[in-house]
Order: C-alpha cells, then sequence, then structure tokens
C-alpha cells in the first residue's frame, strides 16, 4: 500500500496554522507523519504544532530563509526518519486540505509512473472579504489537465522529488515552477487535475499588500527569464517584454514627449485602455462573470508597474551582487 507523507512550512500563521494542522490531521490516512516547519515565529506556532502531536523542525534561521528551504528540509526529514514513503504532499501553512484530495490524488499519480506532481484547485477561503482576494481566488482557477507547473499545494512523487534535488533553496518565489522545469527535462510529467484540493487564506485586505505581491511577481518573472529564458524553454519572456513595455517604456515615453508633441504623446497611455479590454474579454472566454473579469482586467493592467519595479528590483540585487531578501505581503496575525 502506498504511503505519503505531509509537509508544511509557515511562520506566524497563527490560527491559520492551526486550521491546517487540524486539516491534515482529519483528512490525511491514520498514521502518514506530519512534519510542521517553522521559520523564526514568535506567536506561539512551535508549541501549538507539538501540542497537536505533529513533528516539528526549527529552521536555523541564521541562514537566509526561503520557502524552498523549508519544503526541503520537511521532505529530507521525511527521507530520513520514514524511507518508505512513495508520495508526499506539500501544504503551505496558511492553507486547509480539503476532504477527497488524497485519495483524489494518489489514484491520479498511481495511473501513471511518469507523473510526478499532482495539483487540483487551490480556493481562497474569503473570496468577498476583498478585491484582492477575488483576484487571488481567480489567479488559481488553472486549466485542468497536463501542466507545465504547480503552486506551492500538490502531491508529488517522492522519486521525482529526490531525482531532481528538491527545490531551489536560493529563490525568493518562483520556486516551484523552477522545480517543474527541472522535473520536465528528465521526462517527468505535472498534472492539474479536476478536485478541489486546498482552502487558502490571502488576507489581502490592504492595497499595499497586493502591490508587494505584485512586486513579487515581478521578481519572479525577471529572474525565472534569466535562468530558462532560452530556448526550448523561454521561461517567462513574454511576461518579461510585458512587464518592461507597460511598466516602463509606454509611459516613459508618453510622458518625456508630452512637451514636445503638445501631448500627442500622452495618447499611447490609451494602450492601457485596450490591454484591458483584452483582458477582460479573455477572462470572460475562461467563464469569468463580468464583475469579476473587469475586476481582473483592472488590476492585471495596473500590475504592470509593481512587476516592472519587481523585474528591476532584481536586475539590481543581482548586479550588486546581495543576496536575496524575501518580499512580504502578509500582516502577522
Amino acid at each position: 500500500m502506498d504511503q505519503i507523507g505531509v509537509v508544511t512550512i509557515g511562520r506566524n500563521e497563527g490560527e491559520r496554522l492551526i486550521r491546517c494542522l487540524r486539516s491534515l490531521q482529519e483528512h490525511v490516512p491514520a498514521g502518514s507523519p506530519i512534519v510542521y516547519v517553522d521559520s523564526g515565529s514568535t506567536d506561539g506556532s512551535v508549541a501549538q504544532a507539538r501540542a497537536m502531536g505533529i513533528h516539528v523542525v526549527e529552521l536555523d534561521m541564521s541562514v537566509p530563509f526561503t520557502m524552498a528551504r523549508g519544503r526541503n528540509t520537511g521532505f529530507q526529514y521525511l527521507v530520513d526518519n520514514f524511507p518508505d514513503l512513495t508520495y508526499v504532499q506539500f501544504v503551505d501553512g496558511d492553507c486547509e486540505l480539503l476532504p477527497g484530495w488524497i485519495d483524489r490524488a494518489i489514484t491520479a499519480l498511481s495511473q501513471s509512473e511518469a507523473l510526478a506532481i499532482v495539483c487540483g484547485r487551490r480556493r481562497e477561503r474569503f473570496p468577498d472579504a476583498s478585491p484582492y482576494n477575488r483576484l487571488a481566488d481567480m489567479e488559481w482557477n488553472t486549466p485542468v489537465g497536463e501542466a507545465k507547473a504547480c503552486g506551492g499545494d500538490m502531491m508529488a512523487r517522492v522519486e521525482a522529488i529526490k531525482a531532481v534535488g528538491g527545490f531551489n533553496p536560493s529563490m525568493i518565489c518562483g520556486e516551484e515552477p523552477e522545480m517543474c522545469i527541472r522535473l520536465r527535462q528528465k521526462g517527468w510529467k505535472i498534472e492539474r487535475i479536476e478536485a478541489d484540493m486546498t482552502l487558502h487564506d490571502a488576507a489581502m485586505t490592504r492595497f499595499g499588500q497586493w502591490w508587494k505581491r505584485s512586486i513579487r511577481g515581478g521578481w519572479a518573472v525577471a529572474e525565472g527569464k534569466a535562468m530558462y529564458g532560452e530556448p526550448p524553454e523561454s521561461y517567462m519572456v513574454k511576461e518579461n517584454k510585458s512587464g518592461w513595455l507597460w511598466g516602463v517604456l509606454i509611459p516613459l515615453v508618453a510622458l518625456t514627449f508630452a512637451w514636445p508633441t503638445r501631448g500627442l504623446s500622452l495618447l499611447l497611455l490609451l494602450g492601457y485602455m485596450l490591454l484591458g479590454w483584452r483582458i477582460y474579454k479573455y477572462r470572460q472566454g475562461r467563464g469569468d462573470v463580468p464583475g469579476h473579469a473587469r475586476l481582473y482586467a483592472f488590476f492585471c493592467t495596473l500590475s504592470k508597474l509593481p512587476q516592472a519595479l519587481g523585474q528591476g528590483r532584481y536586475w539590481i540585487n543581482r548586479w550588486r551582487n546581495k543576496p536575496p531578501e524575501l518580499i512580504e505581503y502578509k500582516l502577522v496575525q
């Protein structure tokens, strides 16, 4: 019988972590090891997890933290202490595992030995609490079928994760798609199946949180393009060009030449309306109701500026040869 283990990571997740661990104990087969990797919490997370009977690993915070490093540490703990595991379920500490997911995921993995990872639908716990939560919920509604990448919640084949050495611990974001690229290069496959997987608590209630998250997205675009932008992957090439075009070039040209062209250059800014319309029609084609499609189009268009800032931040950081620092948007509970 296939055996599974669970890795969850977190820092100062408060009640979100308790909900996560309870859902794991409820929906993971009895006896399956669950390890929580903590990255310097000050809210009692470690004590609470241990009180629930969860295996806990506390990261050495003298070494720069990344979520990739946390997941690798949890995975290695499982491999070292439970060598007979076939699959590992990764869950972020702000998520809850939903009933039925484990069985659906194991069934999918058991049907194809080439399948390294399966993921399902991550849903937002409070999608109507803010427009930013709604945007996150829409973002996670990815197409069903063979995929090129997954997010932080997934079930993976232990053998496959071992084969590529796990996540890249130096990456502050975008580590899941990066590992998926290495898996696909070795012949493994990733699949998004039609099943609800986790319930996520984004807790984004402020514009500033969304702005920081968009900057982080820009960093991921720049780093992804730098690592795998050449064919055959051509990873993040389109997104990288879009960030520079809409986030820097068009506003720079429009404003710089406004005086000499007597304002004619400002007509370039009408392009944002066209961009927003195209995104709106695309989201409607994906089945979004008009109100949600408009919301997504507006913020996706607006995100080009913080995305460009994130891309620039990556390259400046790289030029200065500085270690990357986490770009965090969540508030401590």
